[in-house]
């Protein structure tokens, strides 16, 4: 049986929108795989903030730094010094050069999981990128994008 996994962002989601996509896919685990989590410019998706609505609504919330680009990385891209596919293949590197296959299971807990960015779409976003590579090392993952 496959286990989903599903990836969301926060821009252009009212906290409204945002809980009932999470609560509507049946969201259990909200894997937060943002570099910088604690910005006023995330509103309610900020670390404490979000940590506090996600037990009022029953979904465990939980910080990973190893899923999010380096700073490097990150910046390059936003500064438009790397193309996009630049950025795939360097962030999927980052993730080959962590070894994050061999944390699957202890990234994915045994329940409906969810990775957090700020990208409102998946398209051109880490956590599109992340869920692909865990397919790949654990065939038995299906992807929902939550948008």
């Amino acid at each position: 049986m496959k286990q989903d996994v599903c990836t969301i962002g926060f821009a252009k989601k009212s906290l409204q929108q945002f809980v009932e996509l999470l609560k509507g896919a049946g969201v259990t685990h909200l894997i937060d795989t943002r570099l910088n989590n604690t910005s006023q410019l995330s509103g309610y998706a900020k670390k404490g903030d979000l940590e506090y609505v996600m037990k009022l609504v029953g979904i465990s919330y939980y910080h990973d730094l190893s899923l999010a680009p380096t700073e490097d990385i990150l910046n390059a891209y936003k500064k438009k010094q790397m193309t996009w596919e630049e950025y795939e293949k360097r962030y999927m590197d980052l993730l080959a050069n962590r070894k994050i296959e061999n944390r699957i299971d202890d990234v994915l807990a045994d329940e409906v999981n969810c990775f957090l960015c700020s990208e409102d779409k998946p398209h051109h976003c880490h956590r599109r990128l992340l869920a692909e590579y865990l397919n790949q090392h654990k065939k038995d993952i299906r992807v929902v994008h939550l948008v």
